[in-house]
C-alpha cells in the first residue's frame, strides 16, 4: 500500500497546531486551487471524533467526493481520520503533534491504494503518490502560516 510520511515543523504551541490541522475552513483555505469544499456532515469549525466530512473537490480533472470520519482522537497529541465514501481503496490519514522547546513537529502519515488493480499501483508508483504529497505539503503550508501569525485568532477565537 503506498504511503507519505511528512514531518513539518512548525514554531507554534502544540493545541493551536492541532486545532488549526482539524479546522474544516482552514482546510478549504489549503486547497482552494481545487475548489474544496465541505458539502456533508461537518462543514464548519472543529472536527472531532466520531465526526465526518464529506470534501468535493476538483482533482486530476474530475469533480469528486471523499468523505472521511475522525476515527481516533487525543488532543492535542493526535488524530486520525479514515475514508468511508470516495475513489480510493483504502485511505488513512494519522496526524502526530509533539511539544518542542520552540513549537509543534507535526508528523503525517498518509496511507492509500488506488482502485483498479496492478493499473492503479502503477499509477500510484509513477503520479498518484506524489500528487498526493504535493497537497499535503500545500495543507502544512498553510497551517504553518496561520499558527506562526496571529491568523490563527480568527480561526479559533
Amino acid at each position: 500500500m503506498p504511503s507519505i510520511h511528512l514531518t513539518t515543523f512548525i514554531a507554534a504551541p502544540v493545541h493551536i497546531v492541532f486545532d488549526l490541522s482539524r479546522h474544516i475552513g482552514l482546510h478549504k483555505i489549503s486547497q482552494q486551487d481545487n475548489n474544496e469544499e465541505a458539502v456533508g456532515g461537518v462543514t464548519s469549525g472543529l472536527i472531532n471524533k466520531n465526526e465526518w466530512v464529506t470534501w468535493k473537490a476538483k482533482h486530476l480533472y474530475k469533480t469528486r467526493l471523499m468523505t472521511v470520519e475522525i476515527t481516533e482522537m487525543n488532543a492535542p497529541l493526535f488524530f486520525e481520520d479514515a475514508m468511508t465514501k470516495g475513489d480510493f481503496s483504502q485511505y488513512k490519514h494519522k496526524h502526530h503533534f509533539k511539544e518542542a522547546s520552540n513549537g509543534t513537529i507535526m508528523i503525517d502519515e498518509v496511507f492509500f491504494e488506488a482502485p483498479y488493480g496492478l493499473i492503479g499501483k502503477i499509477f500510484c508508483k509513477l503520479y498518484l503518490t506524489g500528487y498526493m504529497k504535493t497537497l499535503l505539503e500545500r495543507r502544512n503550508k498553510t497551517i504553518r502560516e496561520y499558527a506562526e501569525s496571529s491568523k490563527w485568532e480568527a480561526l479559533l477565537n
